[in-house]
């Protein structure tokens, strides 16, 4: 971008999926005169504070950190809001915010400052999984495709106009992890060429038809339902890798599930029972079909293939994982 045409970028994220953005904005050379963050968290194992991969990027590149706990009311939403005010009050007319996965909500009068307004990347095609947890939704939807939105934000939950949209196909083996790093770069291509081609950015109405909720992932949505159908299953499971993963109780023992495959076949057995065990896998009865568990974790142990998992365990066929179907979460209609 030339010195000329380059706008000026407020930029606010936090996780992984938000640097990625902010990365490509700036070696795009866009000017970005402040980064919004979330405050340090505490992680690890030693629960020490630790600063987000947004704030990690901004600061080996020395731009401009905030991290107000909150943009509608408090000190630091005083402190923020000024600020903002300041870096707007000159402002050319393709100057934004750019929001990525920020996690703080936006009041009315921070989206009203910038003279482009607020573009959110929102890694879903919408309006389908609008929400939170769009990545994981869609994989666990049985989605075929997903894709980037650059939006308008307004105050109603990414009900904004989209601006610009991308389309990529969910592939069978893909998990949230592997879905989530290729969205992070669409997304960050994306924001750039919108900015580039300000004109490529034409506000489109979001139709009615078609709106699902991408609802926060639970921990409790971990524990599998053996009375689900194997598909609904192995879906679940590559939809909640890495997070919060998927388990089941073997005679009160927490097992978790990496990856799995759904077989096409039937079985008498119970769901939950054990109806095979090989080096190819653990295969589970379930309400319909049958899950080939095919890697699995013990508590406090190393995510195994199923061969080396077996080594020592004394499962048997006819065994079952316990499982209640209260508090488990079924999944979202679609």
């Amino acid at each position: 971008m030339t010195n000329a045409t380059r706008p000026r970028v407020v930029f606010a994220g936090t996780p992984e999926f938000a640097a990625r953005a902010l990365a490509a904005l700036h070696q795009a050379g866009v000017d970005i005169p402040l980064v919004l963050t979330q405050p340090d968290r505490p992680a690890g194992r030693g629960m020490k504070l630790q600063a987000s991969a947004v704030k990690q990027y901004a600061q080996a590149q020395g731009l401009p950190v905030l991290q107000p706990t909150s943009l509608k009311k408090g000190a630091d939403a005083g402190v923020a809001l000024e600020r903002l005010r300041q870096i707007f009050a000159q402002a050319s007319t393709n100057d934004c915010m750019v929001v990525a996965a920020y996690g703080l909500l936006l009041p009315q009068s921070v989206l009203d400052l910038p003279p482009r307004g607020c573009i959110n990347i929102h890694a879903s095609l919408l309006p389908r999984w609008r929400g939170a947890a769009p990545i994981q939704r869609a994989i666990e939807a049985g989605d075929q495709e997903t894709g980037v939105t650059l939006m308008q934000m307004e105050a109603g939950l990414d009900t904004g106009p989209m601006l610009l949209h991308q389309a990529i196909p969910i592939l069978p083996d893909d998990t949230s992890a592997s879905l989530h790093d290729k969205l992070a770069d669409l997304g960050a291509q994306l924001i750039v060429r919108g900015l580039q081609q300000p004109a490529l950015l034409v506000p489109q109405l979001q139709p009615q038809q078609g709106v699902t909720y991408a609802h926060k992932i639970e921990k409790s949505e971990a524990a599998l339902d053996f009375d689900q159908p194997a598909e609904v299953l192995q879906r679940r499971i590559r939809a909640f890798n890495p997070f919060p993963g998927t388990c089941g109780d073997m005679q009160g023992e927490l097992i978790k599930f990496w990856q799995a495959h759904a077989l096409k076949v039937t079985s008498p057995a119970p769901p939950g029972s054990i109806i095979g065990l090989g080096g190819d896998g653990v295969d589970v009865a379930c309400g319909q079909g049958v899950l080939r568990l095919t890697e699995l974790q013990k508590a406090g142990g190393k995510r195994l293939m199923a061969r080396d998992f077996l080594v020592g365990q004394h499962w048997a066929m006819g065994m079952r994982f316990n499982h209640s179907s209260q508090g488990v979460k079924k999944p979202p209609m679609t």
